[in-house]
């Protein structure tokens, strides 16, 4: 590191109330904006800019649901994993070669799936995700972005028109905590999307749900409001930490040691070995995620829309129809395979028979998750300003700004929202 960077670093934070956060995603970000209006010097740490296509959440579907509550592995998964495997052009993909990275993550999230957890793990889930318009609210109003919210629920669809009434599990676990479910026949459905495909029969409607129309630009205009605010952000890559006799005392990057007060690891797929440096394992996998644009596509699609069976989803976007779906468990060296963006072309076209040709964007990124569908949000228990803030695989974007409300919290020594303990790493 040259001596001007020396000096530069030096200065990013000031000492007393200083925090340094690792990564520059959604969470990251959202922690940003909440440290920084609670009075702290924020840096933000991370290579790659806050809103590009590297980020995790730049990719995703755009919900925002504060009724998501269902788990990734229900009671049955067990029987329906190996024909989702075996269907090459199923949503999952898993190649031999990587079977020894994934088994062990696997095998715990099987064991997640058991009837007595699944309810714990529904209730974390809730309770994180139910606060997502009220923090979220704030900062995208004073990010002046309000336009990239939407109100207009979440649908499931169904080709077989009794499957709805036999989802009573599912149903009955979202309208135990206060999610409202409505049952659609093929009327109501094509009254509600009438583009949609003659051959679903039937669909499960979240009215209270939202979305978001552009994921990407979201976070770009949260960093934006955090930049205004004062936050500042190393383009580096951290690699670890140095420590004194009360825990961490700087992040080591690869453009030399920032020094900090308190510590926030939201590094996403990341986090594991910086978290490990800290005494805390976590089974935390990157689980892959593709979508494709269709440019300047319009179906007249309203909300996002999900294929219950074949567990993808459209959603309009500013740039056209996005389809996303897919998880691929695979070394992280290892290439993209872009033959799985091609199973939701087709889809697309199976989903909207009226849709024509058009430029196709693909896209590739990695949702960090944790075998139970929750994340890890804690002080760490060796280090007390140390804050983990990761693993929140398909419900980054949505528990974002909830999830930075009360890192804040916690760095600041108040009582926080909810309460945290689901979220322990002790729990693995």
């Amino acid at each position: 590191m040259s001596d001007r960077n020396s000096s530069e670093a030096a200065k990013l934070l000031d000492r007393g109330r200083s925090v340094s956060i690792i990564g520059a995603g959604a969470v990251g970000v959202c922690c940003a904006n909440y440290l920084q209006d609670a009075g702290f010097d924020v840096v933000i740490i991370d290579p790659v800019e806050p809103g590009d296509p590297q980020q995790c959440s730049y990719g995703n579907a755009g919900g925002l649901s504060p009724g998501s509550c269902i788990p990734n592995a229900m009671p049955g998964i067990l029987r329906e994993l190996p024909g989702l495997l075996l269907d090459p052009d199923g949503p999952v993909s898993l190649r031999l070669l990587d079977l020894p990275h994934a088994l062990p993550w696997l095998l715990r999230f099987l064991w997640s799936s058991r009837a007595s957890r699944v309810g714990e793990i529904a209730d974390a889930m809730i309770a994180l995700n139910r606060l997502t318009f009220e923090y979220y609210n704030p900062l995208i109003a004073e990010a002046g972005c309000m336009d990239l919210i939407q109100h207009r629920g979440q649908l499931f669809v169904y080709e077989d028109p009794a499957a709805p009434a036999r989802m009573t599990t599912s149903t009955k676990m979202r309208r135990d905590r206060g999610v409202k479910v409505e049952l659609l026949n093929e009327s109501q459905l094509r009254e509600l999307e009438p583009s949609l495909s003659s051959a679903y029969k039937a669909g499960l409607f979240l009215p209270e749900q939202g979305q978001c129309g552009n994921p990407g630009r979201l976070i770009a205009s949260l960093w934006r409001l955090a930049a205004q605010k004062g936050v500042r952000q190393l383009r580096a890559k951290a690699k670890g930490f140095t420590f004194g006799p009360n825990g961490p005392v700087a992040v080591l990057t690869d453009d030399g040691p920032v020094q900090a007060d308190y510590f926030v690891i939201a590094a996403g797929v990341f986090s594991g070995p910086l978290a490990q440096q800290l005494g805390v394992r976590v089974p935390l996998i990157g689980e892959r995620g593709y979508h494709v644009v269709l440019e300047n596509v319009d179906v007249g699609l309203r909300a996002n829309t999900c294929c219950a069976a074949r567990r993808f989803v459209a959603a309009p976007m500013e740039g056209g129809l996005r389809l996303t779906g897919t998880a691929e468990f695979a070394k992280p060296s290892a290439p993209p395979r872009w033959e799985r963006s091609e199973i939701l072309v087709r889809q697309a076209k199976f989903m909207f028979p009226s849709l024509g040709e058009s430029i196709v964007q693909r896209w590739m990124g990695s949702r960090p998750s944790t075998p139970d569908s929750i994340p890890v949000i804690e002080r760490t228990p060796h280090h007390p300003n140390a804050i983990l803030a990761f693993g929140h695989g398909h419900q980054g974007l949505m528990a974002a700004a909830t999830t930075g409300k009360l890192v804040s919290q916690l760095v600041s020594g108040e009582t926080t929202r909810i309460d945290l303990s689901p979220y322990r790493s002790s729990r693995f």
